[in-house]
């Protein structure tokens, strides 16, 4: 999803600029075979001259033809730039499928809360969770402007009364906090629920 909305992405990046979609790319080589409505004919007639004349182009979307009339070196120029967007996307797509990003997404909102709900994890379970947490803390969440936890429980465990402005006081104080939180606690059927609630709750909260 981030992929395919990053329009600033592709312009940080000159992806629209360098037209590189196949309508850009066909009207930089070529010309549009055309038709024409012939009054006598009464219907549509397409010219000849450009038969054999040019190699041609038939888009499969709409089927329109073109004539392809750029040099090797132009076409060649187009392949490279088109080889340099990929290699732009594949940087991209790994950037958003490794380390926090795998699990968590990209956090575009400046103000949420995350809640904590470990259920009846194990204790390597509960750690491992804790970990992943501690990531996206660290690697996201420092990145924007406030925050809270919430842990899901009988008796709701909070890091903050409030979302709490970002800084790195306030993330290595949130990762403690994670650190410190007992593996068994109360939970009941409704815990989660008021756990959503109580961050919703919270005006600033976006997210």
């Amino acid at each position: 999803q981030s992929l395919v909305s990053s329009s600033k992405w592709l312009q940080r990046y000159g992806l629209k600029r360098n037209k590189l979609s196949l309508s850009q790319i066909l009207s930089q080589i070529g010309f549009q075979h055309r038709k024409d409505y012939v009054t006598t004919l009464g219907k549509p007639v397409a010219s000849r001259y450009a038969d054999g004349l040019f190699p041609q182009f038939k888009r499969a979307q709409d089927g329109s033809v073109y004539n392809l009339t750029a040099k090797k070196e132009l076409i060649l120029h187009f392949v490279d730039c088109l080889m340099g967007a990929i290699e732009l996307y594949k940087q991209r797509m790994e950037w958003l499928t490794t380390e926090s990003r795998q699990i968590f997404g990209v956090i575009q909102e400046q103000c949420i809360v995350i809640v904590l709900d470990f259920g009846i994890a194990a204790p390597t379970e509960f750690d491992l969770c804790r970990d992943a947490l501690s990531m996206v803390l660290v690697e996201q969440v420092i990145q924007i402007a406030r925050f809270n936890l919430i842990r899901a429980a009988q008796d709701l465990q909070k890091w903050q009364q409030k979302c709490t402005p970002v800084s790195e006081h306030t993330v290595k104080s949130a990762v403690t906090w994670l650190w410190k939180l007992d593996h068994m606690t109360a939970v009941s059927h409704t815990s989660s629920a008021e756990a959503l609630l109580e961050a919703m709750g919270d005006e600033a909260v976006s997210s």
